[in-house]
């Protein structure tokens, strides 16, 4: 997932090397600089019924304004806080799907971090194409996140599979040459060809087939202790330090416990509060777990200090059976990139028609299917624009670059100490699940808000009724196929 802020003026002189070192040396050096005259204590005023509301508002800081240091880095800390659920929840499922130990998980969420920070300042860049009228990124504060090979024992249980995996990287690369060119084609062709009748009922049904993970988690795991509930196996697993039985009611808590805390977080928390109530959420839920005892710390004195990309690596390949399947993801991806880029433009007051809204959706197409290619190639699944942080743009009033910039440091940062990545993966999965199962009704929720953009006139609503009838069909009846 990438966040991008903003960049550099598009047009004007260059700015001389003395120059940026006297800005520089400003922001660390003066009041001004650092503090500014922001009220601080606007982002971290709660909204509880009794106390008075300020009549004041936030000031608002364009693409190119300048904003004091310390106001930098607590809103990049909070666009960073904002998007971490989504970025670490995929590798987490991705790495208990492939059956990989903790080392290697672990080793997946802080890759996550660390590309999606790299990433998302190439978004934010907007760097010009040499001698051509294309960009690569948007100037945005846009958010990049992710999104027969396996072998078995003697008794059929699932064994570690990276060569599954490294299959999912080589052919994520390769389809994602498809958006690569695509980015080059009129804004307007690609409109007409996948309207919103298209792409919002594929994004509601990813976001309801997601929901059946998190439930799993929800009730103790999606793994082999949730295969088979009637088996009453216990979840993660036997050697647990507090193992249960798949559905049983501590699980069931734990997960309503982060629920509950996301929603009261989002009716009576503070601005700050209400871009991060997932992370709070989960904050709330990890605490009450390890207070009865159901983290197991073995794994985070283990894990090493520090970690990067490439410590592991993958056998990458090409599956076959996968190319369609990937082609039509990265469709999708290019929509609701195209979506993401009109919606951060918007809340960033910035015009969402003309030649230079068309060059920062272009743009972000091509940095979309560039950076889907750049994460496989550094052992990650494809990442793409992410437009959750722009709820922070719009409480906070700041679409400013340098905001950005600092949530990709932060993101970096969080991913090379690979403890706070191994702390992570240590979540119970009944805490990760009240999260994750919020987060994936979110991007359901985000499909039907495309799908309300269409007249229902009798051709879209039999459109329509032909997706979902096979497509929620094989949702809820995924072995319908088979």
């Amino acid at each position: 997932m990438i966040l991008t802020d903003e960049i550099r003026p598009e047009s004007g002189p260059k700015q001389s090397f003395s120059r940026i070192f006297r800005q520089i040396l400003k922001s660390v050096t003066t009041r001004e600089g650092l503090l500014g005259d922001y009220d601080y204590v606007f982002l971290f005023k709660p909204n509880l019924p009794f106390m008075k509301k300020s009549p004041q508002s936030a000031p608002f800081f364009g693409l190119n304004a300048r904003m004091p240091l310390v106001l930098s880095l607590l809103l990049g800390l909070q666009h960073a806080l904002a998007i971490l659920a989504g970025v670490i929840t995929p590798p987490i499922i991705l790495g208990g799907s492939a059956n990989f130990d903790a080392q290697t998980t672990q080793y997946l969420v802080s890759t996550s971090l660390i590309v999606s920070g790299i990433l998302s300042a190439i978004q934010i860049m907007r760097l010009h194409i040499y001698k051509s009228p294309y960009y690569l990124g948007t100037g945005l504060i846009s958010v990049m996140y992710s999104t027969g090979y396996c072998p078995v024992d003697a008794h059929s249980n699932q064994l570690p599979c990276p060569d599954g995996y490294g299959a999912i990287l080589g052919t994520a690369c390769l389809c994602a040459l498809l958006e690569i060119g695509l980015s080059f084609t009129s804004i307007k062709v690609l409109k007409r060809v996948f309207p919103p009748i298209v792409t919002g009922p594929t994004v509601l049904l990813i976001g309801v087939s997601l929901i059946q993970v998190g439930l799993m988690d929800w009730a103790g795991g999606s793994g082999t202790c949730g295969q088979d509930p009637s088996a009453r196996a216990l979840c993660p697993d036997a050697s647990a330090p507090h193992a249960l039985p798949w559905g049983s009611g501590e699980f069931i808590g734990l997960g309503f416990l982060v629920f509950f805390t996301i929603i009261l977080c989002e009716r009576f928390g503070s601005p700050i509060m209400k871009s991060c109530s997932a992370v709070i959420g989960l904050l709330v839920g990890c605490i009450v777990a390890a207070a009865c005892g159901y983290f197991e710390r073995s794994g985070i004195d283990a894990a090493p200090v520090a970690s990067f990309i490439w410590v592991h690596t993958f056998p990458l390949k090409i599956y076959a059976p996968l190319i369609l399947p990937f082609l039509a993801l990265y469709l999708v991806l290019m929509m609701e990139a195209i979506g993401d880029i009109t919606a951060t433009c918007d809340v960033s007051r910035l015009d969402v028609e003309g030649e230079l809204f068309d060059s920062r959706i272009r743009g972000g197409v091509l940095a979309d299917g560039f950076n889907g290619l750049l994460a496989g190639l550094c052992t990650i699944t494809p990442m793409s624009v992410f437009a959750q942080n722009n709820g922070v743009i719009a409480l906070t009033k700041c679409a400013n670059c340098k905001a950005g910039y600092c949530c990709c440091l932060f993101l970096i940062i969080m991913g090379i100490f690979s403890k706070f990545a191994t702390a992570l993966v240590a979540i119970p999965s009944s805490v990760l699940g009240g999260m994750t199962t919020f987060l994936f009704s979110s991007v359901a929720i985000s499909g039907l808000s495309i799908i309300a953009s269409v007249p229902f006139t009798r051709r879209n609503r039999f459109i329509m009724t032909s997706a979902f009838a096979l497509g929620m069909g094989a949702t809820l009846v995924p072995d319908w196929f088979s």
